[in-house]
């Protein structure tokens, strides 16, 4: 158990011309929310299919849960889950058939009502697929991700196309999910999910991972200047490595309160804008 859930070493995947992967490493230990983030084309897909065993890659090694996914048996698989950008539509069944079907692949699939509650679907449980809101239907995604007790769960632009309150209450669901020992990797447009969810990002720009950090520290934010601008009339703005302390010379020079004051510190959006340049 001391093995992470997902290591990857020199990974290359290449069509035609194009090298969609070239020479990725990664590694995601046991029980976090890891967070890859990039532009469309980085090789975030092409990478985490080869993860689930979907695409053969070109070269490099990878272990998931200590299998190579290319080899992954039956039983391998139902450790996983994975919930997909975009499913299946089984328009006709319900919420809990649909579930229940799910389960029935798996030798120790959850209860299938605790899960159903465990999404947030207990009272759309007789609704046939079709009904559901959008919001609803990637919850009932999430669920069939999970009923087989994944200790890796992939998830896939998940959020894609909710409503902000939606977003904040599966946001809750994914951090339960880690409570309960689930190691989660997840794929995301969305930086302030990334930022929200993540123990650590990884940002991949042309194949290759170009940083890889906690989202407080990736791409040194934490040790990049700070901006600070006050307003006694006239607007005034600095950049400093050290805003408490211009900040507590300011209110020395006000005598107390610094008309205007705005302390402003580097974004994970302008971090990662910054790693990933026009491509973005």
């Amino acid at each position: 158990m001391n093995e992470p859930a997902v290591l990857v070493q020199d990974l290359q995947k290449t069509y035609g011309v194009k090298r969609a992967v070239d020479g990725l490493d990664l590694r995601v230990e046991r029980g976090e929310i890891f967070a890859v983030l990039g532009p469309n084309g980085a090789g975030k897909t092409t990478t985490v299919e080869i993860l689930e065993g979907y695409r053969k890659r070109d070269r490099g090694k990878v272990r998931v849960l200590g299998t190579d996914p290319e080899h992954g048996s039956r039983g391998w698989r139902s450790r996983i889950g994975i919930v997909l950008q975009s499913a299946d539509d089984h328009a006709e069944l319900t919420v809990r058939e649909m579930v229940t079907h799910m389960s029935t692949c798996y030798p120790s699939a959850r209860d299938v009502d605790e899960v159903i509650a465990a999404v947030g679907l207990t009272d759309k449980a007789k609704a046939r697929t079709r009904q559901l809101s959008g919001g609803q239907r990637r919850r009932l995604d999430v669920a069939l991700g999970i009923v087989g007790r994944p200790e890796l769960l992939f998830l896939d632009e998940p959020t894609t196309g909710f409503d902000p309150e939606a977003r904040r209450s599966f946001w809750d669901l994914i951090s339960g999910l880690r409570s309960d020992g689930t190691t989660v990797l997840l794929t995301t447009h969305y930086l302030d999910e990334a930022e929200h969810l993540a123990d650590r990002i990884a940002v991949v720009r042309d194949g290759r991972v170009v940083a890889l950090d906690t989202p407080a520290a990736i791409g040194s934010r934490a040790q990049q200047e700070a901006t600070v601008r006050w307003d006694d009339g006239t607007r005034h703005e600095q950049r400093t490595a050290t805003p408490t302390t211009l900040v507590a010379d300011l209110a020395a020079h006000y005598g107390g309160e610094v008309p205007g004051l705005e302390v402003h510190r580097p974004t994970l959006e302008d971090v990662y804008l910054g790693l990933v340049g026009e491509a973005a």
